[in-house]
């Protein structure tokens, strides 16, 4: 159903003011922990916290397993926030659901956020945790073959940049990946070439300028804008890269860039299946299962984790 004009007024009055993140992100980060404290946890479901060793630090994952085991599958989540906020305790609810909804075991990377770390921490850290599942076996034993790489948005632009790192050092290479509304481009502003940054960047939410400022406090200097582990998009070659599912959402400034890394896999000879999502915002997987865009996400999801082949 297309967003209607009562639901356009109060997106636009949702979408302003808009705050700089750079003085905000504390607060956002306290209020999301309250929230995460004083939501009701899910009940149906398995789930444990362990730590995988990363360069002298541990990185805290936590593992949900679905009712009944599930099957051999594995998605490794990295979740969304803008690398500056959101947590594995705030994509709780996200990650019980998707186990349900997959009947797979889900295990989210609590990777460090910034700006108190800067890319590439984060990225780093996302990475160990793919490469200790990947050389080390699951955390039921899974084969290389049964782990998926999973993000949201910034998580999606991670997920991306972590199999473009695993092809460039040859440690191991995830065969498929998941890439939902993901962050590709390093320009979010006026003088961007994508007319969703234009057409979507005020109004829906997600606006032009806080991506903008997330981008600022991911940086830790302005060269790494132009690196392809933090832009994708901006990758030479992106031969020898997963078999991809990308999902974008149709009121979102990512839009055409997410599709547009599509398009570039599909031309170095990747099997991608692309899928806008209609009337959807960015940001729709935290949304109840009942939503009609989540019910079309696992739809899409569960088809291709069965094997569904898109084409080259």
């Amino acid at each position: 159903m297309a967003i209607n004009k009562a639901m356009m007024a109060a997106l636009r009055a949702l979408s302003y003011p808009d705050p700089d993140v750079k003085k905000t992100y504390r607060l956002e980060r306290q209020v999301q922990d309250l929230a995460d404290r004083l939501r009701p946890k899910p009940t149906l479901y398995n789930s444990w916290d362990r730590e995988i060793p990363c360069g002298g630090r541990n990185v805290p994952v936590r593992i949900f397993a679905p009712p009944g085991g599930g099957t051999r599958r594995m998605l490794l989540f990295f979740h969304g926030g803008g690398w500056v906020v959101g947590s594995i305790d705030s994509y709780d609810t996200v990650c019980t659901n998707m186990a349900q909804l997959t009947d797979c075991m889900v295990v989210s990377v609590d990777y460090r956020l910034a700006p108190e770390h800067p890319f590439p921490a984060g990225l780093e850290d996302c990475y160990a945790a793919a490469r200790e599942a990947f050389l080390h076996a699951g955390p039921a034993g899974q084969l290389p073959e049964d782990i998926v790489l999973i993000g949201d948005s910034a998580g999606g632009n991670l997920a991306a940049a972590v199999s473009l790192m695993a092809r460039d050092r040859g440690e191991f290479m995830p065969t498929r990946q998941v890439l939902l509304y993901p962050a590709t481009y390093n320009d979010h502003t006026e003088t961007s070439p994508f007319a969703s940054v234009r057409e979507n960047g005020t109004d829906y939410l997600l606006t032009a300028r806080r991506v903008q400022d997330f981008m600022d406090l991911y940086q830790s200097s302005p060269e790494d804008r132009y690196c392809p582990y933090f832009a994708p998009l901006l990758a030479e070659d992106l031969a020898g890269q997963p078999q991809t599912l990308i999902v974008t959402a149709e009121y979102d400034p990512l839009r055409d860039e997410g599709e547009a890394y599509g398009q570039r896999l599909r031309e170095a000879g990747v099997p991608v299946e692309i899928y806008r999502m209609a009337d959807a915002l960015h940001g729709f997987l935290s949304l109840p299962p009942r939503f009609v865009h989540v019910t079309k996400l696992y739809e899409l999801l569960n088809r291709f984790l069965e094997g569904g082949q898109p084409e080259a």
